[in-house]
């Protein structure tokens, strides 16, 4: 057996482990250690707390008194995609929103047509990129949606490069089927939206995915299109995800508690009502303020009124190549707090342990029996990682008790 210890940790923050998602008030509530130490045995946590003498090890790992977290999830990404679209980035400026680019056969139709002419190793190569710069942020836990396809293999495609991504990084990954991302331009919703229904039966599809997901929104699926796509899915087995209310009032966010969805995905526009339901269900919102950032809106998604009313929320970066293009989910602690209004607590529950039970996962907790997935942050205690924004605060990333990313000094 091999033990390692991590002393001298300025900051230690223990997110409460639970069998649901964090609410309310409970969002607050965040046990930070002073002076803590965390020890690891092949891989797992066996003590994580106050100083102790209790324990001798291996290996010693000198925090140097900086902060110590559970190493982040992030519970909503597009990472498996082909293309790039930044050229979109002057029709943005130009006021030119997004359901009008989508209308044109650009947004997510020009990705579906980069990602249908891209191989599974050109998918592969140009997604590790991306997973190496969120694990270098912090990351080891990452949900992967497919919804590029809009076809059978190219589904299919998307969510086998998801699953070849886990087993070549020491990362959690949970896999979303998304076929209903998008309407193909000539065909008609509800001809198409059979098809993508249909392929929830597939056994292909059912063996790659944990979750099936619908983009609910004006110009894509209706609420009523969706509750049918969303009750064939819970007959197929599946558990339930949506993107609700991003641009439009539609009810998606109630459609979600009503079909017993794990999360809610966008919810800028919920209603108030919506809102307040949360607090009775097991549906977590998942919020994306990345995207309203990049998007130039100014309204974004009310966590304030979700978490005051009894919600839980976590937060995601929503990474995609088209209304979100960030790897780096330290950023969207930041936004969080600022244009969210959510408390440094609040947003370090949103990003560990409130983040993994939006996809059922047990990750974002440092307990005895955890595995040993934790960040030493350049940061002298919690509050310092959202205040101090768009650099990399991250400075050693230990998955399963080995560092696999350090930054590096100057050597000047």
């Amino acid at each position: 057996m091999s033990t390692t210890i991590i002393k001298n940790i300025g900051e230690l923050v223990l997110p409460k482990k639970s069998t649901r998602a964090l609410k309310g008030k409970e969002m607050d509530e965040l046990l930070i250690v002073k002076d803590g130490m965390v020890v690891i045995e092949d891989g797992k946590v066996i003590y994580s707390g106050e100083k102790t003498d209790d324990y001798t090890a291996d290996q010693e790992i000198d925090a140097e008194g900086k902060l110590v977290t559970p190493a982040l999830v992030d519970p909503h990404t597009h990472v498996v995609h082909g293309g790039s679209r930044e050229h979109e980035l002057a029709l943005k400026i130009q006021g030119v929103d997004y359901l009008e680019i989508l209308e044109q056969g650009g947004g997510i139709l020009n990705t579906v047509e980069a990602t249908k002419k891209a191989s599974f190793d050109e998918l592969l190569e140009k997604a590790s990129k991306n997973i190496i710069r969120m694990i270098q942020h912090g990351v080891l836990t990452v949900e992967s949606k497919s919804g590029y396809g809009l076809d059978l293999e190219n589904e299919l495609k998307q969510l086998k490069v998801s699953h070849a991504l886990e087993e070549k990084f020491p990362i959690t990954m949970k896999h979303t089927y998304l076929g209903p991302h998008a309407v193909p331009k000539g065909r008609e919703n509800e001809e198409f939206l059979q098809e993508m229904t249909d392929l929830l039966q597939n056994d292909e599809i059912k063996k790659l995915s944990d979750f099936a997901d619908i983009f609910t929104e004006t110009g894509v699926f209706s609420v009523e299109e969706s509750r049918r796509y969303m009750e064939a899915a819970k007959e197929a087995g599946y558990d339930l995800k949506i993107h609700a209310d991003e641009i439009d009032p539609l009810g998606g966010l109630g459609l979600a508690i009503e079909q017993g969805a794990v999360s809610a995905d966008h919810l800028v526009a919920a209603s108030d009502k919506d809102k307040k339901a949360l607090k009775d269900s097991d549906t977590i919102a998942v919020l994306l303020p990345g995207t309203t950032f990049y998007l130039g809106k100014d309204d974004y998604a009310d966590a304030r009124g979700m978490i005051d009313n009894g919600g839980a929320v976590a937060l995601a970066t929503d990474f995609n190549p088209g209304s979100c293009v960030t790897d780096n989910l330290q950023m969207i602690m930041t936004i969080g707090a600022i244009k969210l209004r959510m408390t440094p607590k609040e947003v370090w529950n949103a990003v560990t342990v409130n983040a993994a039970h939006a996809i059922k996962t047990d990750r974002g907790t440092l307990d005895a029996g955890d595995d040993a997935n934790l960040v030493i942050w350049n940061a002298p205690n919690h509050e310092y990682v959202p205040y101090h924004y768009g650099v990399n605060h991250a400075s050693k990333v230990i998955a399963n008790g080995q560092v696999v990313f350090e930054q590096p000094g100057l050597n000047l």
